[in-house]
């Protein structure tokens, strides 16, 4: 289009396209399926990239009562997982001509402020993990379309549930620890009251139960490095026989049980195997490298958008969890002589 031409408008992609504004309407909407054929879709999106045609957002939003944007709630951003997560939600969100906005829920200090004066007005729909509910109320999104990550399908607040499919990991975990010969397990285990680290608590649990002969302390720790260093020394220097083999929640309680051991005189893996959950970019910086469960948070994130999604069109979202797999490195052997 020439400097100074008029901004093409919807009637002239209709016309250029031989269909009526509606039609354009629908198909620039993404409204089109079953309404209007792909021939015809594909007409109206190649006239509307000839004439370099661009929906008026704003005048659409006014005439809808839709602002076509999300807001993804998660924890304060400790790690690169949840960055992950933004970045398949905003990938797939993009597709849709919607935006998202992401909000780290402040730790440490109570539920999260509004970020708008009113997230009802401001936005079309929450995306949460489980770790950041708490936010919910305050921002009033639990009144709105919500879609929650990591969180019980049964008790959830949400329209719908997207979840990892942690148990399967932690059971890919102990199968490992348990065929390597392990019987004396630590569960290094994150202190936050969430869905996702019960389930990998009892998930454990019951794995080894299953197993003549084993035992399993468990010792809770912050999410940070110190805090699973402190917890961990604690818990390997207790009385009575050490445990061979520690469970991690997450790759960060793993590095700091790889410093507890090395303040005990312990080599990993001759004397402890060591496991994580999350497969962060620490994972390889460790040394030796950390046996850990891989999640794929770009697929989470964009399976939380696509869940959304449906529910503002009023469509039944995948109830399938997103699998998980265990990367197996040079953090686990056989454990040594007691």
């Amino acid at each position: 289009m020439a400097a100074g031409s008029p901004r093409p408008t919807s009637r002239d992609v209709a016309q250029a396209a031989g269909v009526s504004q509606a039609a354009v309407s629908l198909v620039l909407g993404d409204k089109w399926r079953g309404r209007v054929s792909e021939p015809t879709a594909e007409r109206v999106r190649e006239a509307a990239r000839e004439l370099g045609y661009r929906p008026n957002l704003a005048a659409r939003n006014l005439r809808l009562g839709s602002t076509r944007t999300v807001l993804l709630v998660v924890p304060a951003l400790t790690t690169e997982f949840f960055a992950g997560v933004y970045t398949g939600a905003a990938r797939v969100a993009a597709e849709h001509g919607f935006g998202v906005v992401l909000y780290p829920s402040p730790e440490g200090i109570g539920p999260a402020r509004d970020p708008f004066a009113s997230a009802q007005a401001a936005l079309d729909g929450v995306i949460a993990s489980s770790m950041a509910a708490d936010a919910l109320t305050a921002i009033r999104g639990d009144q709105l379309p919500l879609v929650m990550l990591d969180s019980d399908p049964a008790g959830s607040t949400g329209a719908a549930t997207v979840n990892l499919d942690i148990r399967d990991g932690v059971r890919q975990v102990a199968e490992h620890l348990l065929g390597l010969g392990h019987r004396r397990f630590l569960h290094l285990a994150a202190d936050i009251p969430s869905w996702t680290f019960e389930i990998r608590a009892r998930e454990l649990a019951e794995r080894l139960a299953a197993v003549p002969g084993t035992e399993l302390r468990t010792a809770p720790a912050p999410i940070s490095i110190d805090g699973a260093l402190a917890a961990a020394e604690a818990a390997l220097a207790a009385p009575g026989p050490r445990p061979t083999a520690v469970v991690c929640d997450d790759d960060k309680l793993a590095a700091g049980a790889y410093k507890a051991a090395r303040r005990l005189g312990l080599r990993i893996p001759d004397d402890l195997s060591v496991t994580g959950l999350d497969d962060l970019a620490l994972a390889t910086a460790l040394d030796p490298e950390l046996t850990t469960v891989r999640l794929d948070a770009d697929l989470f994130g964009e399976r939380g958008m696509e869940a959304l999604l449906a529910v503002l069109n009023a469509r039944e979202p995948t109830a399938e969890d997103i699998p998980v797999h265990l990367v197996i490195r040079a953090s686990t052997a056989p454990p040594g002589a007691p």
